[in-house]
């Protein structure tokens, strides 16, 4: 059957079509709302060494809109020859490996596939490089441009000692914090240009090489972690999230990966699971969700219309710091003020502008969105100017189109539940 045969579909069905066929397959990385997004990392080689090199590596996060939080990055790559670590700073091998071969000097790290993590905050000044020494946590560049970069310094040795007898490391794998990431391979580009801080001399690297990795949440999980509740002063009908949006209720249940809030010890069975931890354990609810994200428009008046966005912390073992909510809305153009989040209109390409991105005030103490309970959740106001031309309560248009928590796209209502 041709399209041209195809039966005419109300706009309501239209629109349900067009929403279903936002869809995408198990390893797909590619995100419309961020087409060129990655984590690029980057080896300059600074100095040739009698077996080998020094290099600076730096990873720059150009996600617009995910960052990575705690327990931080780690890296990890395959050596092209029999390639040891000497020494390091700024960053550390997770493990030393067998080095028994070698007689005085012992090297930083004797394995073939060294995973590399980010020092923690108060490392002593002789072993920090700029940009290192956060934990492994890097913000969007958004957020804060001057957390979206990593570095480390590696001195490697039994290498090639020119660009020709260097060989590039292979199978790079990156976690930020768990999986989801697929790297490339390590490319030899344009030798990066050095800046010293009074901007009167220019160094270039000895030799240049990147990895270009990207993300994609259906790597990390099979089921969302997010979804969207809606409500309007003028319907009473609170529109929840979908049933078993982010998994089912009695097969969490059974697998000890849900809990009641009314369980006996509950607070002693959550801590000794520890903080951050990348298991799941959240609060027993139809939708199963770790975080759930509530829309309410609050009020209507001639000049204006108010909105209220209320995000809710499920999960028993996450801390989300440096959280970001991303929200696409016809009316962002329009916006006036917002109370109690930083704000942000995203330009992403010559077309939208109906995309924002929001996220806490440190000094408001709402830029970590706490476990789940009584404080669990973060709250803040949106104040939009009119549009005579374009703005209705019909059809669901005073709500939004998509929304992203942390880089990962939230299950919203069924268009025809919308409170209309």
């Amino acid at each position: 059957m041709g399209f041209s045969q195809l039966p005419k579909a109300t706009p309501s069905i239209l629109f349900l079509v067009l929403l279903s066929c936002t869809c995408f397959t198990s390893t797909d990385a590619y995100d419309p709302l961020d087409p060129n997004g990655n984590i690029t990392i980057k080896w300059d080689v600074i100095s040739w060494t009698p077996d080998g090199y020094v290099a600076v590596v730096t990873m720059n996060n150009f996600l617009a809109f995910r960052h990575i939080p705690s327990p931080g990055w780690s890296m990890r790559w395959t050596w092209a020859k029999k390639e040891v670590i000497w020494n390091m700073v700024g960053g550390q091998a997770t493990e030393q490996g067998d080095c028994s071969k070698f007689k005085g000097n012992i090297p930083h790290s004797c394995k073939k596939n060294p995973t590399v993590v980010d020092l923690l905050p108060g490392t002593p000044y002789n072993q920090q490089v700029a940009n290192c020494c956060k934990g492994g946590v890097l913000t969007t560049l958004v957020q804060d441009p001057t957390k979206a970069a990593a570095s480390f310094q590696v001195s490697v040795g039994r290498a090639g000692t020119t660009n020709r007898t260097v060989k590039l490391p292979k199978n790079f794998t990156l976690k930020a914090p768990g999986p989801g990431y697929t790297c490339g391979p390590a490319k030899i580009v344009r030798p990066t240009k050095f800046i010293t801080p009074d901007k009167r001399r220019v160094t270039v690297a000895l030799m240049t090489w990147k990895v270009v990795c990207t993300y994609s949440q259906f790597l990390v999980r099979k089921t969302p972690t997010c979804c969207v509740t809606l409500s309007s002063f003028h319907n009473n009908t609170v529109v929840p999230c979908p049933t078993c949006s982010c998994g089912c209720q009695r097969n969490s249940s059974r697998s000890r990966r849900c809990v009641n809030p009314g369980t006996p010890h509950l607070a002693s069975n959550v801590t000794s699971s520890g903080t951050n931890n990348l298991s799941p354990l959240v609060q027993c609810t139809k939708h199963m969700c770790p975080t759930q994200v509530h829309w309410h428009v609050m009020r209507n008046s001639k000049k204006y219309w108010r909105v209220k966005v209320t995000v809710t912390n499920f999960s028993y073992r996450m801390n989300y710091s440096d959280w970001n909510l991303l929200v696409q809305h016809h009316n962002f153009n329009n916006r006036t003020q917002v109370f109690g989040f930083n704000y942000k209109l995203l330009a992403l390409d010559a077309y939208t502008n109906d995309i924002a991105m929001l996220w806490g005030i440190k000094s408001r103490h709402n830029d970590i969105l706490n476990q789940a309970g009584p404080k669990g959740n973060v709250q803040a106001e949106l104040l939009f100017r009119k549009d005579k031309a374009t703005f209705t309560f019909d059809k669901g248009w005073a709500f939004p189109r998509r929304i992203y928590f942390n880089g990962d796209i939230c299950v919203m209502p069924p268009p025809d539940a919308y409170p209309f």
